[in-house]
Order: C-alpha cells, then structure tokens, then sequence
C-alpha cells in the first residue's frame, strides 16, 4: 500500500487575498489526491460569495464547508462568514467559538486542527494579509511534521500574514503564487515518511474549547499578567512558546501579539468616541445653561458655567488629538517579522 502524501492542504489568507486564492486554485489539478481548505477573513454578516468565485477559478470543485462531512481529495471547502472551519476525526467542523486574533473564521484553528488530525500529511499555506494570524498554526503544523510554505512577499499587497508566518517557520518555503500550486501538488504526491507526532494536551484542550457547543470557562495554560481581553474583558493569561507569544482569556478568546496591539487600539478609540460623544453633550448643556443664566441676569452662575464650557472645550480638545493618534489596522514592522519571532 503507497504511503500517503500530504493530502490536507490549509490555505488562509486576508487583506489582497482573493486574487492569490484565485491564482492558487486555477493552477491545482482536477485530480489532486488532497483535500484543500480555505479560510479567508470575512465580515459576520451576510454571505460570502467566495465558494462560488474559487468554484469557477480552476478545475476542482469548491463549496461552503458543511459541518460534519466527510473530508475528500479533489474538493474544496470554504470557510463560511462567523465560523471557524476546522479537522477532526478526518471530517469537516464549523464552531462558532471564540474569536482567534478578533476573526471568526481565523487561520490559526483551521491550522491548529488539522496539525492536531493530520499530524505530517498537512501542507500550510499563507497568503497576502495584514497582521499576523496563522503564524501559531504554522507553527503546530510545522511542529507536527508538516510542511508550510508562504507567498512571496515581495508579490503580495500586505505582508503582515506571510511574514510573521516566516518568522514562525524560518523553514517554511517562500514562492510566488504561481510557483505554490506546483509545491501542493508535489506535497500531495510525495509519500510521507516518519512517525506520527507525540499527543499534544495543550492544542486538543484549544480545539476541544473551539469544538464545545457553548464555551466553558478555564484557566489556560500560561502567566497570568494584567491585562483584559479586548473582546470579553475577562483575564487574560500570556503563552510563550520558541517562537511566539500568544495571549488567551478564559473564555478562550486568542490574540497573538500584533492582534492584541491592533484590538487594544480599537478598544481605546470606541472608549474615546464615547466620551468624546458625552463632552459634546455637555459643551451643549452648558451653552443652554449660560444662555438661561444670562437671560435671568444671574451673573455669578453665567460666569461659572462659562468656567465649566471652557474646561469642557479644552478636554474635548484633547481627547480629539489622542483619537488622530491612536494607529489602527497597521502591519507588523517589516524589520521585526524577519528578524524577530511573530
């Protein structure tokens, strides 16, 4: 009997990730002997015309993922919006569990599960997209004999993805799109060599968390440290490994450490519209209150709530220039992705 090659491709991209996932499928094979994977970073709500783009890109057929199906070669399937799209028991899972890097679907459970089910037969693919999800799941696929290679970055519109997988995976091949459908082919047709990977506790009991009909609270592995999820506000408790720094509440919310950055900074402006919100509220109040004081010739309350606006205005002055200052969505800095781990 011919020992299997890597026949669970994984592919995440996000940010300048359609066109590369085109590419990528029109070059595969209608009779590649893998099953490929894809999770593409899409709003909750409404329908993903995706499956039906990568449907008609190539000659493999591609479709929404369907949970519990049977997982086959020749197919794809297609992450859908507000699920993670996951491996278990060679079939196919949706979860609506908690958030990795503030997405749902997120790259790092797909990996993560099919490094945990697949162990040396999983290829990990990285494509185009900003900040750094899918470095820990390359890293689980790399650690548990897989093979793991990205789009080159000097071809892709944002580099955050591919980088910080590298930087994960400095073993990982970087190719050129085009050049990456030749690599999948050649993984899914070479024979896997090797014992199966040891048990790992740490990512059954994260998959087992995202696999859970309704989420149930425990202390993760790691140091606590003080800070608060920027989903939850619950505590948050620091993992490191070789290579990374991730960061994981009780609930099971996942932030690596550009997308805790990137969180944070949103967290902090929603908490700046508001009080910038409620200091405009209270600048209007004032000008009503002087208006009623001046008319009723009460010149000691005139000139305090005129006190009052003018403190008003100046904080309201300075809560906008914290706002122009707070960076959202930036990428992680091209100097740290290489020489730094993600």
């Amino acid at each position: 009997m011919r020992t299997p090659g890597r026949d669970i491709v994984v592919v995440a991209a996000s940010a300048g990730g359609v066109e590369p996932l085109r590419t990528l499928l029109a070059g595969l094979p209608a009779g590649l002997p893998a099953a490929v994977l894809v999770v593409l970073h899409v709003p909750a709500q409404g329908n993903s015309v995706l499956a039906g783009i990568l449907d008609r890109a190539g000659e493999l057929p591609a479709a929404p993922a369907v949970d519990g199906e049977e997982i086959r070669p020749g197919r794809v399937y297609v992450a859908r919006p507000d699920h993670h799209l996951l491996v278990s028991d060679g079939k196919v899972r949706l979860s609506r569990g908690p958030q990795h890097n503030g997405h749902r679907p997120a790259a790092d459970p797909l990996f993560m599960s099919a490094a945990l089910d697949a162990g040396p037969r999983v290829a990990a693919v990285v494509l185009s997209g900003t900040l750094d999800d899918g470095a820990k799941g390359s890293e689980a696929v790399h650690r548990r004999g897989g093979a793991v290679a990205v789009q080159s970055v000097g071809e892709c519109a944002f580099t955050g993805m591919p980088s910080a997988a590298l930087a994960a995976v400095p073993e990982a091949e970087e190719l050129p799109v085009r050049k990456l459908t030749a690599w999948i082919e050649q993984q899914s047709r070479t024979p896997v060599r090797g014992e199966d990977p040891m048990p790992d506790d740490d990512l059954e009991r994260e998959i087992d968390l995202l696999l859970r009909e309704s989420p149930a609270l425990g202390d993760p592995d790691g140091e606590l440290i003080g800070f608060s999820c920027p989903t939850c506000n619950g505590p948050i408790y620091e993992q490191q490994s070789e290579r990374n720094i991730r960061y994981i509440c009780r609930v099971g919310h996942a932030w690596s450490r550009y997308s805790m950055v990137d969180a944070q900074s949103n967290a902090v402006e929603r908490a700046l519209w508001v009080a910038v919100q409620r200091l405009e509220e209270r600048v209007q109040m004032l000008q009503r209150m002087c208006r009623s004081a001046e008319e009723r010739k009460q010149t000691l309350s005139l000139q305090y709530f005129r006190e009052e606006e003018e403190r008003t205005r100046e904080a309201l002055e300075t809560l906008r220039a914290l706002q122009s200052g707070i960076g959202r969505g930036a990428e992680a800095p091209a100097g740290a992705e290489r020489g730094e781990s993600a």
